[in-house]
C-alpha cells in the first residue's frame, strides 16, 4: 500500500526563509528520507555480501545546504 505524503504548508516555507528554526526543521524532517537515500554508500563485507550504510558526512552536508539555499536564495512563486 502507497502511503499519501502531504505537501509543506506555503506557511512553514515562508516561516522557514526567514529563519525559523521550527519551520526548517519540519522542512528537513520531510526531505529527510531523500536526504539518507542520497547519502547512502553500498559496501561489501570480507564474505561478498552487500550491505547499506548512511555517510553521516555526507548527510550533514546535505543538510546543511539545504538550510542554507532555503534561508539565503529561496523565492516562492505567486501563482
Amino acid at each position: 500500500m502507497d502511503r499519501l505524503v502531504e505537501n509543506i504548508p506555503t506557511s512553514v516555507i515562508l516561516k522557514a526563509i526567514e529563519g525559523d528554526a521550527e519551520a526548517l526543521a519540519t522542512v528537513l524532517n520531510y526531505h529527510k528520507g531523500f536526504i539518507r537515500y542520497l547519502s547512502s554508500k553500498k559496501v561489501w563485507d570480507e564474505y561478498g555480501n552487500e550491505h547499506f550504510y548512511v555517510d553521516s558526512d555526507i548527510e550533514s552536508r546535505l543538510e546543511a545546504k539545504l538550510i542554507a539555499s532555503i534561508v539565503t536564495g529561496f523565492k516562492v512563486l505567486e501563482k
